[in-house]
């Protein structure tokens, strides 16, 4: 059975401020600024939710989150690593320019898909790699318009954990890195580690010979001191 599809809320679909930031005019000159060199508005404070910013604009919006807009062939993109912190870009294909990855803001439409096309965007039909569906943030808005469940702009927990500690960063060394230190720690100082401490413990509360032996070295081994003391001299010869 279909579960039809049911039109979400306002309030289900995104932040507030992720609207009036698609909507929002960028690279114009600043109303308030337009008399300095480049006034042009290509920031956006995600706090105050108004028009779009310039440089000059950021004495006023102190503390406030302010991301970048940048123009890639006449269409507004937003880094990766600004916008995932604070939304969901999972569905939406990512593009690199200028050695960043970027996603685009709103749809690009593309009435007819290259030839062997067999994955487009939901919304506007362009062409995609066949692990997304949308080309942009606004698509995703609107594929969540039509009441799909499975999407959503709000960050998981763990994910939005891993975005402000920095995790870019590969997990799996962690745990190698630990080991070595505490390997470390058990040779270099037996208080600091369990392991190392018990061990220490047990061959110094041993009775006995067996007690002697585990805390005394080893005999050392026997050395021939005529051999070691022979050194090479001046060859002799015989008498005439």
């Amino acid at each position: 059975m279909v579960r039809p599809m049911v039109p979400m809320d306002d309030d289900d679909l995104g932040p507030p401020w992720l609207k009036p930031m698609l909507k929002a005019s960028y690279f114009v000159p600043c109303l308030i600024h337009r008399d300095s060199n480049k006034s042009e508005c290509n920031l956006y404070c995600l706090d105050c939710m108004g028009y779009a910013i310039c440089s000059y604009c950021l004495v006023h919006h102190k503390d406030h989150r302010v991301v970048q807009i940048r123009r890639s062939s006449y269409h507004n993109v937003i880094r990766v690593n600004e916008v995932q912190k604070f939304i969901d870009i999972s569905a939406i294909q990512t593009y690199i320019i200028n050695s960043a990855k970027i996603v685009f803001l709103n749809e690009r439409p593309q009435p007819r898909p290259g030839k062997g096309v067999t994955n487009t965007c939901e919304i506007c039909s362009r062409s995609l790699l066949d692990s997304f569906r949308f080309c942009s943030l606004g698509c995703k808005l609107g594929g969540m318009k039509c009441g799909n469940p499975d999407l959503t702009f709000t960050l998981r927990l763990k994910h939005n954990r891993n975005v402000l500690h920095g995790s870019d960063t590969d997990d799996s060394s962690t745990p190698k890195k630990l080991k070595k230190t505490s390997i470390f720690n058990r040779f270099m100082d037996p208080i600091l580690s369990p392991d190392g401490e018990k061990d220490f413990v047990e061959k110094n509360t041993s009775s006995g010979d067996e007690g002697v032996k585990n805390i005394c070295p080893a005999t050392p081994p026997i050395v021939n001191y005529r051999t070691a003391r022979r050194r090479k001299g001046i060859p002799r010869r015989a008498p005439f």
